[in-house]
């Protein structure tokens, strides 16, 4: 279903974008997402040729073209990368991205897995899986799932989503990237049509630097950075039933002044280090996985909206009222 219209994008409110609706626009344009799996059924496939016929500027003819072809060279399916114990965190981020840029990006206006932003983290790494499996072109929300299931067993290396929101010509456009902390730097992950809005290496600083990194390659677009949008750290657990915090803090770049923004991503990122010894929920059984849907969005996990009127205030350590021991006499009881 084609869910956006051409032209100037109104603002979304915070369910639709949580469905993932705010990534259902290619440049401005609209495209399908494929809800029915691989391989792809008749209809699906037709409708993909049909768009690209009315969206190409040689779009019919193309088609044709190339479903007439029968002679279309075999293309390479890229390999999963796999590293030696001696290999550098910088160089494995390197090689994942290296194999991300391989699957290339994804230009036919039909997104071939469909990303449900409210689905839990186990089942959103079984579609990782396929990702590797099909070796099909992606787009910018499928690599961030696909860079989470790729540095799954990298301790060391923390992953967070991380979104954009630029306005260039009348129309608002929507890109995300998978932040990665590791050794005290800041880098990023992901697949983009322009070079310079994807892959940053292990070498900022701070939060600040890598959201300024962007920034200025929004501008040499001529494109105005107005909201960024960035998630908690995800789980390394692929058999979390937690669901990815999207959206933890909503910056409105334009209104706030560049020492108010740093102060706010000095915020988010003291938020992020608290979150790394909180425990997670349990994961459940292989059976309970199985019959298991997807879990609505409880109260611990609340969408906060920052602006300059309503902040969120620092990170405070919950204290604990201390029960005497001898109220259990020196047991433990677990639920």
């Amino acid at each position: 279903m084609l869910r956006a219209t051409v032209g100037c994008v109104q603002e979304r409110d915070e369910e639709q974008e949580d469905e993932g609706e705010e990534e259902l626009r290619d440049g401005g344009v609209p495209f399908y997402v494929n809800r029915g799996g691989l391989p792809v059924d008749e209809e699906t496939w037709e409708r993909m040729w049909r768009h690209v016929a009315r969206i190409h500027p040689n779009g019919e003819a193309l088609g044709k073209e190339i479903r007439g072809a029968t002679d279309l060279p075999k293309i390479p399916i890229p390999s999963v990368p796999t590293y030696q114990p001696t290999t550098t965190v910088p160089q494995r981020l390197e090689a994942i991205q290296k194999y991300i840029r391989e699957l290339q990006y994804n230009h036919t206006g039909t997104q071939f897995f469909e990303i449900k932003k409210s689905r839990p983290l186990t089942a959103l790494m079984d579609i990782a899986k396929e990702m590797t499996r099909e070796a099909l072109p992606i787009k910018c929300l499928e690599a961030v799932i696909l860079g989470i299931y790729l540095t799954n067993s990298m301790p060391g290396v923390e992953r967070f989503p991380l979104s954009f929101q630029s306005h260039f010509s009348g129309n608002h456009f929507h890109h995300i990237v998978l932040g990665v902390h590791s050794g005290g730097r800041f880098g990023a992950l992901g697949i983009s049509r322009r070079e310079d809005l994807m892959f940053k290496p292990l070498e900022f600083r701070t939060l600040m630097d890598l959201v300024q990194e962007f920034e200025g390659a929004y501008r040499g677009y001529w494109h105005t950075l107005r909201k960024v949008r960035i998630g908690q750290y995800v789980s390394h657990d692929p058999h979390s039933v937690e669901q990815i915090e999207w959206k933890h803090s909503i910056l409105d770049v334009d209104k706030l002044t560049k020492e108010e923004l740093r102060k706010e991503l000095e915020r988010h990122t003291r938020d992020m280090r608290l979150k790394i010894g909180k425990p997670a929920p349990p994961s459940p059984t292989k059976d309970r996985r199985n019959s298991m849907g997807s879990p609505l969005r409880g109260q611990n996990s609340p969408i906060r909206r920052i602006s300059r009127v309503e902040r969120r205030p620092s990170g405070e350590k919950k204290v604990l009222e201390q029960k005497p021991s001898t109220d259990l006499n020196g047991y433990q009881i677990r639920v």
